[in-house]
């Protein structure tokens, strides 16, 4: 049984796909490429044919299933190519491709040797075309039980972002439409592949997975399928046949004497393959001559311990004839967990000598003991695990895996610059060098530190904070150690847990190798604290704070004064998120000294809060958008500075917002969401870009987004999430828009669910709710409540970035409900509209309404249009009708 493989996009698909992924309208992309609408509308039905999928909206989501280039449908990553032909196993491919239409979970089982692998490759690219949002195949041969979710996100090209551990990640991508995982030789982490699987699959019910191990998970609903050896008579002649014939194009054998040697061989395909490859030189009947005496045991019984005794024999055999060379390379390959090169291979098995260990190498493909594909060799996992017994037995292990260690830390060492330079040769490796690692008791601090650094760059984020502590333990030195500790600390506050990153700089502190060092330590930890209170789960006293500040020894050195100036900005204020504003103005003068950008942007933020918490909106938005200038002098790859990105970006969006710049806001939304396509489905990248797309009338995307925003942060355990408590007022004010009171009721209610934010915030985000209340009465016509709305905004509300919009609605609404006082209110809530472009459109809308007054509603309606607030502008345009 066979199935298409996956059909092409052209390039101009892909851009479609692309544009739907961002949530454009027809007529938006017909703008952005240039082309017809009616061009458009031709693309996105071939595209929903070629891909199977019912609906735009399935596309856009489809759009953000890889890192690098839009997927072809149906395709299955990683599918392991082989250079020899798929034989025999018609039966049992079709049985998998059935049992793959019923079942979530069907696992291959058979012995070592036996053809797992080989069937599950097969079945992948048959089944391809039944799976629309493609899929991985993933080996778990060289990978450890803790390190399983990075291998699986290494093949569906996902990252970890903030809260969402990588597993969240894995799930976002595989629930987003049927997808096939191929998880291949499972039996070493049975455990953590069950697990695993058991949470994937709970979570993404179109998700299918197809194991391979020497035995079930267990899993509830598992369809275990054994697989025997090929058929003799058949099959297993067949591939003896053709393998020989491969190695020698004249070989003409008794049918016969194949026979019997497949009868000797019990079936076994890769015992076939290891004796086929010596046809050449033996032909068939010297084949069966020379096995005899390995496999005269096992002329009484039949079984599968008779079965591996037939694989250990042609073992055996197959070693024997090596040469000397032979031998020891292949010994030596043993310590290889996955692929490798052939400049490794000579590093611990020729001296160095490339030429030598591709001649030898050469030599042990043609044997069939090493498999060669894409400029990279490996050993089977059977064959391996008896090449380690054959390095076991000569002594050399110690000095072999000392060559590996060295190989690992000249490898890591090697991967520098952007990580698109190196993201690829790096996973290919990977589980090598974490092996090495592991392997080394003592030492290997360049490798452990290499390894933090490489995983943070290809945003493997709690593993970067583990090679980090790692590092900090094996480290030479105090200096060495305070530096890894500080790369730790700033992995965690990239992953938002605050609290383990101000401990974390603490622990620096102490290992600090001098006074600049301790300063630059409790610095920092101070001014975390200070400045993101909401990650942290206990707030710090600001009496221990000042404290901590004040032993942090003055430093002539610009950084260690900047840094301690940007920390007394942010902790001379009455409470977290409260800095002093003559300070931070110190602050940013001490960092430009420094010449640290992400100094002067950590300086910035404090005179940029210092600005909102005053009321002055408009000047954040302008300080935020001198910190955006900033970040072309950053790399997300570097620790230090990732942080200070993120805080950037998410900030530029929420102060564009405040101040009603929807064209700003809006550009750095659609910043954020295509700096990772994958952002998309992340809860705390959407929830900070959500507002934007509300205001401007994006109602379809917002929803869509928030709908993924919140079943990830349902899985991701409910942490506490200020900006998640943000959006779901928008969310509640988009459905009210939409005129769907449902759902404003829904998301009122999860607006309860994700409180519990300090109480700091629960102040400045009061004002959001009476905004949201207003508008929506507005628009609704439902003015039963309006006079306590209304009084809601007027005498409640005193501080916060939504203030302007709360008493811009709430006049808009005294207005159409006909209140008395609705001139008062509405004069009074003027200086709204200075602060914020939103509240000042609004405004003129409302009195117009008020008065009647059709040039003030022309001048609102070129206000809105200005702002792209496709909503407002066109419920400006009814009133005017």
């Amino acid at each position: 049984m066979s199935a298409p493989g996956p059909t092409e996009v052209s390039e101009r698909e892909a851009e479609v796909l692309a544009a739907l992924g961002a949530g454009l309208s027809n007529a938006q992309i017909a703008g952005r490429l240039h082309i017809s609408v009616r061009t458009v509308e031709g693309h996105v039905s071939s595209l929903l044919r070629k891909y199977g999928v019912a609906d735009r909206r399935e596309l856009g989501a489809l759009a953000s299933t890889t890192t690098a280039s839009v997927p072809a449908p149906g395709h299955v990553v990683g599918v392991p190519q082989s250079r020899t032909t798929f034989v025999g196993r018609a039966q049992d491919l079709d049985d998998v491709l059935a049992a793959l239409a019923s079942h979530q979970l069907v696992t291959l089982v058979g012995a070592g040797g036996v053809g797992k692998t080989r069937l599950a490759a097969a079945v992948a690219e048959a089944a391809a075309s039944l799976f629309p949002f493609g899929g991985a195949f993933v080996d778990l041969v060289p990978v450890r039980d803790e390190f399983l979710p990075e291998a699986v996100a290494a093949a569906l090209g996902v990252t970890e972002r903030g809260q969402r551990p990588l597993v969240d990640a894995i799930v976002d991508r595989l629930s987003r439409g049927r997808s096939l995982l191929v998880l291949d030789n499972c039996e070493h982490l049975v455990d953590a592949a069950a697990a695993f699987v058991d949470r994937v699959l709970t979570a993404c019910p179109s998700a299918v997975v197809l194991a391979t191990s020497r035995e079930r998970l267990g899993l509830p609903g598992e369809r275990a399928l054994p697989l025997a050896p090929l058929p003799l008579g058949s099959d297993a002649e067949a591939l003896f046949e053709d393998r020989a014939r491969a190695a020698d194009p004249a070989f003409a054998p008794d049918p016969g004497v194949v026979a019997d040697l497949c009868s000797r061989l019990d079936g076994m395909p890769l015992a076939i393959e290891l004796a086929a490859a010596r046809s050449a030189s033996l032909g068939a009947t010297g084949l069966l001559t020379g096995l005899g005496d390995y496999l005269r045991l096992l002329a009484g019984g039949r079984g599968p311990v008779v079965r591996h005794r037939s694989l250990r024999g042609v073992l055996d055999w197959s070693h024997e004839l090596l040469s000397a060379d032979e031998q020891a390379m292949f010994r030596r390959l043993a310590v290889f967990v996955g692929p490798f090169d052939l400049a490794a291979a000579a590093s611990i098995a020729t001296d160095g000598d490339a030429v030598a260990a591709a001649d030898v190498l050469g030599r042990l493909v043609d044997k069939s003991l090493v498999t060669h594909r894409a400029g990279s060799w490996r050993l089977l996992e059977t064959i391996r695990a008896y090449a380690g017994e054959c390095l076991d037995a000569s002594g050399e292990r110690a000095d072999i895996v000392r060559l590996h260690l060295a190989w690992a830390t000249e490898a890591a060492a090697s991967f520098t610059g952007p990580s698109s330079q190196w993201r690829d040769a790096f996973d290919l490796v990977a589980t090598d060098l974490r092996a090495a690692l592991a392997s080394a008791p003592s030492g290997a601090h360049a490798l452990a530190r290499d390894l933090g650094r490489l995983t943070f760059a290809r945003q493997f984020l709690m593993e970067a904070l583990g090679h980090f502590r790692e590092a900090a333990e094996r480290a030479p030195d105090r200096r060495a150690a305070f530096q890894d500790l500080a790369a730790a600390a700033e992995t965690a506050q990239l992953l938002n847990d605050s609290g383990l990153a101000f401990e974390l700089q603490l622990a620096a502190a102490s290992d600090a190798p001098d006074d600049n060092a301790r300063a630059l330590a409790l610095a920092r930890a101070v001014e975390l604290a200070c400045r993101y209170p909401a990650t942290f789960r206990e707030e710090i006293p600001l009496d221990r704070l000042r404290s901590l500040l004040a032993s942090a020894k003055p430093s002539d050195d610009p950084m260690v004064a900047a840094r301690i100036a940007v920390a007394s900005a942010w902790a001379a204020g009455p409470a977290p998120l409260t800095p002093d504003a003559a300070l931070a103005e110190v602050a940013v003068e001490a960092a430009k000294a420094s010449g640290d950008p992400v100094l002067i942007s950590a300086g910035l933020d404090a005179v940029r809060t210092a600005a909102l918490t005053a009321g002055r909106a408009r000047d954040a938005h302008r300080i935020t958008t001198q910190r955006l200038t900033l970040l072309a002098t950053m790399s997300s790859e570097d620790p230090t500075a990732a942080p200070e990105i993120e805080d950037t970006l998410a900030l530029a969006c929420s102060d564009a917002v405040a101040a009603g710049d929807l064209p700003a806001a809006l550009s750095v939304a659609r910043l954020i969401l295509s700096d990772d396509p994958r952002a998309e489905h992340d809860y705390l990248t959407t929830s900070k870009v959500i507002p934007a797309y509300v205001l401007v009338g994006e109602l379809d995307l917002a929803l869509r987004l928030a709908s993924s925003a919140w079943d990830g942060w349902q899985r991701a355990g409910r942490p506490l999430a200020f900006w998640l408590q943000t959006t779901v007022h928008f969310v509640a004010l988009a459905c009210g828009l939409r005129g769907d009171r449902a759902g404003v009721t829904l998301w009122r209610t999860r607006a309860a669910e994700v409180a519990g934010i300090p109480n700091v915030f629960q102040v400045r985000l009061s004002p959001l709710g009476a905004f949201v209340d207003a508008r929506v009465a507005v628009e609704l016509r439902d003015y039963t409540d309006a006079a306590a709305l209304v009084a809601r905004a007027d005498a409640q509300l005193t501080q916060g970035r939504y203030l302007s919009y709360a008493r811009s609605a709430a006049a808009e609404l005294a207005v159409v409900a006909s209140l008395p006082d609705a001139a008062a209110l509405l004069a009074a809530a003027r200086p709204a509209g200075e602060e914020n472009d939103w509240a000042a459109a609004c405004l003129t809308r409302a009195e117009g309404r008020l008065h009647d007054d059709r040039a003030l509603l022309e001048s609102s309606l070129a206000q809105w249009e200005r702002l792209g607030a496709t909503f407002e502008h066109a419920c400006t345009l009814r009133l005017l009708a």
